[in-house]
C-alpha cells in the first residue's frame, strides 16, 4: 500500500472520528440541539448455553424454548440449540466423559430443539447419561429474550430429584456462593464455550478462613465449542461444607453453572449470584421450606455488616435471633435460618447496616425430612427490569414469586399459548410495600403442552421474582427454583445523526 493511499484513509478516518463526536457534542459546544434519549430497540442475536443435565443413566431432561412476541423485533431469522463438543478428560478437575472418546471435540450437527414461531414454546427430550451441553443461538424475530430452561428428573441415587436451570449466555466472571467439597456432596462446575477459540478459566475456592490454595483451578482450557465439568473435590484436600466459588476468564468467554448433587437432600444447579452489591435480593422461599441456609460473601478489602429482613405477605419483618449478619473480607460465612418462612410465602432482603460493601449470596433451600427431603438454590438476583421469561410451566408445578421490597409495584403477568395449543392470557397484580406475593399466575385457554410466564413490570418499584417447579418423585416433595431477571430482549441505542457544522468551526 503506497503513502498516498495511507494518506487518504488517516483524513478520511479523522474526518469520521471528528464528525461522530459532532453527533455526542453537548449544544452549549455545538449549538444544536440536545440529542434524543437513547432508544430501547430489540436485540437481532443472543447466545445461550445449557451445562450437560446428567451423568446419571435414569435422567430424563426436558428443554423448553421460548421468545416472547416483542413489538419491533426483525421478521424472519431462527433458534437453534446444537451438541458441544465433549472436551478430554485429561483437564484438571474433568469427569473424563466423552461422547466421542477420549480427547474427542466432535460436534454433532443436528440441532437438539429447533423453535418454529415467537410467542409459542418448543419443547424436546432427551434421557440418560450422555446428553452433550448444548450450544444455542437465536437470530431476528427470534432473538429478544430468547429463554431454554432444562429440566432433569433423575428418580434415584446421588442427586435425585429434580434439577432445573435457565440456560445463560457467555460471560468472563461468575460467583456461586454455597458450593461444597463435603462428605457426601459432589459438586461440579460446568464450562462452556461457545466461541472459536479456546478460553484459559480460573476457578477460586473461598472457605470460611479465606482463600483455598488450589494450583489445579489456575489456567484451565476449556477448547472451542466445547464444555467441561470440573469436580471440585479435584481442587482441593479440604472438605468444606461451605464454600464461595469465583469462575474468572482469563481469555475468552465461558458459561458457567455449578450442578450440587447430595447423597441424602438430592440435587440441583445453583446458578451464577448477581454481582456482588452492597444490597441483595434472593426473591421466592417457598412457604413450605423446612431449613433455610444463606451463604454470603465480601470479595473486597472490607468487611460487610447486613441487615437481614423477610419479604413476607404481610411486609418486611427481622427473622428472630438473626437480625444482622457480619461477613468477613474474603471469607464465606453462613448462616441457618431454619423454617424462616413458616408456611407464608418469602424473600430474604439483605441490606447495609452503614457502610455499603459489596457482597454475594445465595441460599440454600430444603424442603422435607429425613430422608425425603430435597434441596435446591435461590441466589440473589437482579431485578426483572423491563421484562423476565420462564419457559417450561404447568398448571399444578408452577409457583412464581414477585416481591418488592422497597415499594409499591404494579405487574402485568402472561402466560403464553401452550407448546401444542391454547391461547395467551394476562392479568395485572399490585404487590405492596415490602411484601412477598406467590400468585395465582395465569394460564393459557385451552392449554396444551406446556407454557411459558413472562413478567412485566407496569409501574412502581423494583419488583424481583422467582419460579419454583415442582413434583412428587416418590414419597420426596422435589422442587428447583429460576430467579428471574431482565430477559435482556432489547438494548439501549443512542439517537444519533451527522453534524458537518463542527469542520467549519
Amino acid at each position: 500500500m503506497n503513502r498516498t493511499t495511507l494518506s487518504l484513509i488517516a483524513g478520511t478516518t479523522a474526518l469520521a472520528a471528528v464528525t461522530a463526536f459532532a453527533a455526542f457534542d453537548s449544544p452549549s459546544a455545538s449549538g444544536a440541539a440536545a440529542p434524543e434519549a437513547a432508544a430501547q430497540r430489540p436485540v437481532e442475536r443472543t447466545g445461550l448455553l445449557c451445562p450437560a443435565p446428567s451423568m446419571s443413566d435414569i435422567a430424563d431432561t426436558a428443554y423448553t424454548s421460548f421468545t416472547p412476541a416483542t413489538k419491533g423485533a426483525a421478521s424472519g431469522g431462527k433458534a437453534q440449540l446444537r451438541a458441544a463438543a465433549a472436551q478430554s478428560g485429561d483437564e484438571p478437575g474433568g469427569s473424563g466423559k466423552s461422547k466421542g472418546g477420549k480427547g474427542s471435540t466432535r460436534q454433532t450437527d443436528a440441532p437438539v430443539l429447533t423453535p418454529k414461531a415467537p410467542g409459542t414454546p418448543a419443547a424436546g427430550e432427551t434421557s440418560g447419561a450422555e446428553t452433550p451441553a448444548l450450544i444455542g443461538t437465536a437470530d431476528g424475530g427470534f432473538a429478544p429474550g430468547w429463554t431454554v430452561q432444562e429440566t432433569t428428573e433423575v428418580a434415584a441415587g446421588t442427586g435425585r430429584g429434580l434439577l432445573g436451570v435457565n440456560c445463560t449466555g457467555a460471560d468472563t466472571e461468575f460467583w456461586f456462593p454455597g458450593g461444597s467439597t463435603a462428605a457426601g456432596r459432589t459438586d461440579y462446575v460446568h464450562l462452556t464455550n461457545p466461541d472459536d477459540s479456546a478460553a484459559v478459566v480460573d476457578i477460586e475456592l473461598y472457605g470460611k478462613d479465606g482463600a483455598i490454595k488450589s494450583p489445579l483451578g489456575e489456567n484451565l482450557t476449556v477448547k472451542p465449542h466445547a464444555s467441561e465439568p470440573i469436580l471440585l473435590s479435584t481442587l482441593t484436600d479440604e472438605r468444606l461444607e461451605d464454600l464461595t466459588v469465583h469462575v474468572s476468564v482469563r481469555s475468552g468467554r465461558v458459561g458457567a453453572a455449578v450442578q450440587a448433587l447430595d447423597d441424602k437432600a438430592g440435587g440441583d444447579w445453583l446458578a451464577a449470584a448477581a454481582d456482588p452489591a452492597g444490597g441483595l435480593v434472593l426473591p421466592g422461599i417457598p412457604k413450605d421450606a423446612t431449613d433455610v441456609r444463606l451463604t454470603a460473601f465480601a470479595p473486597g478489602d472490607d468487611d460487610a455488616d447486613l441487615k437481614i429482613r423477610l419479604a413476607s405477605p404481610a411486609g418486611l419483618i427481622t427473622p428472630a435471633g438473626n437480625e444482622t449478619l457480619h461477613v468477613k473480607a474474603g471469607m464465606t460465612t453462613t448462616v441457618d435460618l431454619g423454617d424462616v418462612t413458616r408456611g407464608e410465602a418469602g424473600s430474604l432482603v439483605l441490606a447495609p447496616t452503614d457502610q455499603t460493601v459489596p457482597v454475594v449470596a445465595a441460599l440454600q433451600v430444603i424442603r422435607g425430612k429425613g430422608d425425603k427431603k430435597e434441596m435446591a438454590f435461590i441466589p440473589a438476583t437482579a431485578a426483572v427490569g423491563t421484562r423476565a421469561t420462564a419457559a417450561d410451566n404447568s398448571v399444578k408445578g408452577t409457583t412464581l414469586a414477585l416481591t418488592a421490597p422497597s415499594g409499591t409495584a404494579t405487574v402485568k403477568v402472561t402466560a403464553s399459548a401452550g407448546s401444542e395449543g391454547g391461547s395467551p392470557v394476562t392479568k395485572t397484580y399490585t404487590l405492596k410495600s415490602g411484601t412477598t406475593q406467590n400468585i395465582d399466575a395465569p394460564s393459557p385457554a385451552g392449554l396444551k403442552g406446556t407454557y411459558a410466564l413472562t413478567v412485566e413490570p407496569v409501574s412502581g418499584a423494583p419488583v424481583y421474582a422467582s419460579r419454583t417447579l415442582a413434583a412428587t418423585e416418590g414419597t420426596v416433595p422435589a422442587f428447583t427454583v429460576q430467579t428471574l431477571p431482565d430477559d435482556h430482549g432489547t438494548v439501549s441505542v443512542p439517537q444519533t445523526e451527522q453534524d458537518l457544522s463542527i469542520l467549519q468551526k
